[in-house]
């Protein structure tokens, strides 16, 4: 198999990093904790404000395969960009420094990339990740994610379209690998915007619509500290994950992808943001109804119907604001995929979990139920 980095560097590990002294210790302490693969660390320091800075130079003078680059604060996009600009590795790897990783994961994922024999080393190599629920609380618990053991490709590699579970669920791009000369060929980068942005979402689009080779380890190393205080999650605005929707959109509509399976894959993505946006009076809101209108009028109506993972008060909720006319949606679908849910829940995290989790999501649903209902009902009597 060809295409060994000419510094012979396998593995390129970008830490793009702004006030996390709190936590990045850890980070790069687990990234460290890898052995057999030839690895390079590059902590992006984006102006941090806070002792970050100083922790990456103690880890580069303990450790030769750490180098830090100090750059101005231009946000996790740019971050990360010029580190995949700096890497030397085959492969690059992204780790947040408020998560930390199992050791081995490079590792394992770089020998399992060259254990296919391909020409050329697959684009993208992908694992699934552990959610760290409630975490720094005493609550906090480490779950299996929504995709583990629900990526199943008849073969490997495999294209984006032979498993469209794939780009259904959260971007989770840091959990991959991706082939260095791939990301260049294919001239891919990060969106640039301020502080994080989410950026991470038109990304997950463009490389696993672009790879040809995709290869899927079914075991979770990377720990990610869900809405941590402070994250971008917990401080997202609605309107932003209405913004990057439209650019994962743009994306496909560029690359002329017009796989069914990847579309609604990208439909039920919408219907994510949008309940929480409803959940959230977002339907008060004219900026954000508008925002919702304007996403779900590019969505196919026969995508919309045949959502069975979506409810019916939602769909058509999606179709109202998209000016179209709303038939009435059998419940029975969507029934049972509750309880497909609460069966997967169950067997991965627990009773436990699966009951708490399920009575959140039963009272988010009555909320966002409620709300539409209610816009439907003022829609019936305009």
């Amino acid at each position: 198999m060809g295409e060994s980095a000419p510094w012979g560097i396998d593995v390129t590990v970008v830490v793009p990093t702004y006030n996390t002294e709190r936590f990045l210790d850890e980070a790069l302490t687990s990234a460290e904790q890898n052995s057999r693969v030839n690895l390079e660390i590059l902590a992006i320091n984006d102006g941090s404000t806070d002792g970050s800075l100083a922790i990456m130079r103690a880890h580069e003078r303990l450790d030769p395969r750490v180098r830090v680059i100090d750059k101005p604060n231009e946000g996790y996009g740019a971050s990360v960009n010029r580190g995949f600009r700096e890497a030397r590795g085959t492969y690059l790897a992204i780790l947040e420094p408020d998560d930390w990783v199992e050791p081995h994961m490079y590792d394992d994922l770089f020998e399992y990339a060259m254990s296919f024999d391909l020409k050329c080393p697959p684009d993208v190599v992908k694992s699934p990740y552990w959610r760290i629920w409630m975490p720094t609380t005493p609550m906090e618990r480490r779950l299996y994610c929504p995709y583990y053991h629900r990526v199943n490709p008849a073969h490997q590699p495999f294209r984006v379209e032979e498993c469209p579970r794939m780009v259904q669920h959260h971007p989770s791009i840091w959990s991959a690998l991706y082939r260095r000369g791939f990301i260049a060929e294919k001239d891919i980068r990060l969106k640039e915007a301020p502080g994080a942005g989410w950026v991470d979402n038109p990304f997950w689009y463009e490389t696993m619509l672009q790879a040809d080779t995709i290869v899927y380890l079914d075991r979770p190393y990377y720990c990610y500290r869900e809405d941590l205080p402070g994250s971008s999650s917990a401080n997202r605005v609605l309107k932003l994950s209405f913004e990057r929707w439209n650019d994962m959109c743009d994306v496909c509509d560029r690359l002329g992808e017009d796989d069914p399976g990847v579309r609604r894959a990208l439909a039920t993505v919408a219907f994510r943001y949008a309940g929480e946006a409803v959940a959230r009076a977002g339907l008060e809101d004219e900026e954000l109804k508008g925002l919702m209108a304007q996403m779900f009028s590019r969505v196919d109506e026969d995508v919309i119907l045949s959502l069975d993972n979506v409810s019916p008060q939602l769909r058509t909720l999606a179709l109202r604001l998209s000016g179209r006319e709303a038939p009435r949606i059998s419940p029975a679908g969507y029934a049972r995929g509750l309880v497909r849910e609460f069966g997967y829940a169950l067997s991965c995290n627990g009773v436990g979990f699966a009951a708490a989790q399920t009575r959140l999501y039963l009272e988010r649903r009555k909320s966002q139920d409620k709300r539409s209902e209610g816009f439907a009902a003022e829609a019936d009597k305009s």
